[in-house]
């Protein structure tokens, strides 16, 4: 089917944006014309122009713009934001037909761009390749709608399940590869937040940026209820934004910024109300058994990443305990496995 084949090449377009269009969803535009793309673009990074216009400005010649059908994965904006409203430049520039992929789960647009666009008089077709569209913006659909940040878990474990051997100093047992490690760091750079306890941080002195895979490195969140953590840990190097759950008030440190929670409450939600309100839309957790555990059994995760190592432990620290129920697939990276798990309520 046509319209399938275009709606990809939007999805497509879209993924170029991974590490740099949040807060913003994720979308990509196709203009045909004559069965001819003759134009193509997608939202490159918050803030500045959007799929639509990126994809319009890209058309050589413009009088072709009238007799087009413009493709895009996310119904257009039309409300003024950092940006003016897609939907109307649709309109002005006299494009008479647009394949829509998934409505907007955005409050000021939801379903308002849709509305203006066919009282404009124009051919408005909603729902080609309606699930892998809102797949491409769960996150973005995971924030607005249930007032959270995505969450993906992640950690690497033994062939016996193990995540590492007892200790209470000295290195950690390395898993990972150093190309699997590279693909941490991409994650990383994936994820608006990354979040660590505080044993975590403590024995492992992790720095949580971005070294081995280009992008922006994600604001580190640590756990700290006793404020027992050294002001000379990586954490706390002032490179990065970092956010700090503490009981009490703390003197202050570079670039650093100390949250007082009640840990004699449930902290899960506390964290994910506040992370919410500063607007830290996806959150990698890569922290220790314990604190993943935690998520695992408040059933407050998306997505779920093991990899499999061959390395045999026999004791230590095992692996967090995921439900026999929930399915996962095999995905095969550089020699090795990784198991995902995708949280039922994502299934598309």
């Amino acid at each position: 089917m046509q319209e399938e084949i275009y709606m990809r090449r939007c999805i497509q377009l879209a993924q170029n944006a991974r590490c740099n269009a949040a807060p913003n969803p994720m979308v990509g535009a196709v203009i045909v014309c004559d069965g001819k793309i003759i134009g193509e673009g997608y939202h490159v990074r918050c803030g500045e122009a959007h799929a639509e216009v990126n994809a319009i400005r890209s058309v050589k010649d413009a009088s072709l713009l009238k007799r087009s059908t413009i493709y895009v994965s996310l119904e257009p904006c039309s409300h003024y934001g950092k940006t003016p409203p897609c939907a109307d430049l649709i309109i002005e520039k006299q494009i008479p037909r647009i394949v829509i992929g998934c409505s907007d789960p955005f409050a000021k647009v939801a379903g308002r761009g849709i509305r203006k666009l066919r009282d404009a008089g124009r051919e408005v077709i909603v729902g080609v390749l309606e699930a892998e569209c809102r797949q491409l913006i769960r996150r973005f659909i995971t924030f607005h709608t249930q007032q959270r940040p995505y969450i993906t878990l992640k950690w690497a474990e033994s062939a016996d399940r193990y995540m590492d051997i007892s200790r209470e100093g000295g290195t950690p047992v390395i898993l990972s590869t150093p190309l699997t490690s590279m693909l941490v760091h991409k994650k990383r750079a994936e994820h608006s937040a990354i979040l660590v306890g505080t044993r975590t941080a403590e024995l492992d002195n992790p720095s949580l940026t971005v070294r081995h895979w280009y992008g922006r490195s994600p604001v580190r969140i640590v756990l700290d209820r006793e404020q027992k953590l050294s002001p000379d840990l990586h954490l706390f190097d002032g490179s990065v934004p970092t956010l700090v759950f503490t009981e009490k008030a703390h003197e202050s440190l570079p670039n650093t910024v100390f949250l007082p929670i009640d840990y004699g409450q449930d902290i899960l939600p506390q964290i994910m109300t506040t992370l919410h309100a500063r607007g830290l839309q996806s959150l990698l957790v890569e922290g220790g058994s314990t604190l993943l555990q935690s998520f695992i059994n408040a059933g407050l995760w998306d997505e779920i990443y093991v990899e499999e190592s061959p390395v045999l432990l026999h004791s230590g620290v095992k692996s967090p305990e995921i439900s026999d129920k929930i399915s996962f697939d095999i995905e095969p990276a550089f020699g090795r496995s990784f198991r995902h798990y995708k949280a039922v309520s994502n299934e598309q």
